[in-house]
């Protein structure tokens, strides 16, 4: 195993089971435990994760906020997996909202690029993926927040309040069914409640890891989602509520 690669599967770890300890990490990987102390202080010092007593724990809580790069590199095999469950959605001649995030990007880079779809984000980053080939694309405008790379603020609020999509693939930070659809940011949150609205059909894509959790500021309830899309097994009791609410579950296996 890459060094990077040893990397980002200590990240994964740790994020999937809220901690991990050294001794655990080093047996898991099959490396020593002081391989795992020199990565543990790389990743800190990157803020991918934080050292405690023994090993590491995630960065994140309820209001504090992954970066991109935090992001980019967790469960790559179960984003991969819920794009390729998700795109089957698209149909040709469609006008699809793709929000902005890493799950998103995943489908972003599936979706096609005959032309045959018009693309349109909030993200310069989706944006570059979807403009390869033939693809028309889009971007709301407005302000870039550095920590999550989306376009925020007045400027894409007033795109959004001026457009209709018949596609929307939707990222967020938790889902919870009686907590709704929350992410730490206002502004996101904003954006993310328009595209929701302004989306004839809305396709929830995220890991099992953010189920049965909340985050900062609500921007949806779970019965504005058409269709979830999450890796991994759903717990009976969260599949059978979700689908109470109308939200139609699709679960997928990573390779």
């Amino acid at each position: 195993m890459l060094p990077a690669e040893r990397k980002r599967r200590i990240v994964e770890l740790v994020s999937a089971d809220d901690g991990r300890s050294v001794e655990g990490l080093s047996e898991e990987l099959d490396y020593s435990k002081a391989t795992i102390r020199r990565d543990l202080r790389e990743l800190e010092d990157r803020g991918l994760i934080e050292r405690s007593h023994g090993g590491a724990v995630p960065v994140t809580t309820v209001g504090r906020e992954q970066t991109y790069g935090q992001k980019e590199v967790q469960n790559l095999d179960g984003k991969r997996a819920i794009a390729d469950g998700a795109v089957s959605e698209i149909s040709d001649g469609q006008v699809v909202f793709f929000d902005s995030g890493t799950t998103t990007m995943q489908v972003a880079q599936k979706a096609p690029k005959d032309g045959s779809i018009l693309a349109v984000t909030n993200s310069p980053r989706l944006a570059v993926e979807l403009g390869k080939e033939d693809n028309d694309v889009k971007l709301t405008g407005g302000t870039l927040r550095r920590r999550t790379r989306a376009l925020v603020g007045p400027t894409a609020e007033s795109f959004m309040e001026r457009t209709n999509f018949d596609l929307l693939f939707l990222g967020t930070n938790a889902v919870d069914v009686d907590g709704g659809l929350t992410t730490p940011n206002e502004d996101e949150a904003r954006m993310k409640q328009l595209m929701v609205e302004k989306a004839s059909r809305v396709v929830l894509v995220a890991d099992t890891t953010k189920v049965g959790k909340r985050s900062f500021v609500q921007f949806a309830e779970v019965d504005d989602v058409d269709l979830f899309v999450t890796d991994g097994d759903l717990p009976t009791r969260e599949r059978e509520a979700f689908e109470n609410e109308g939200m139609t579950v699709r679960e997928v296996t990573p390779e």
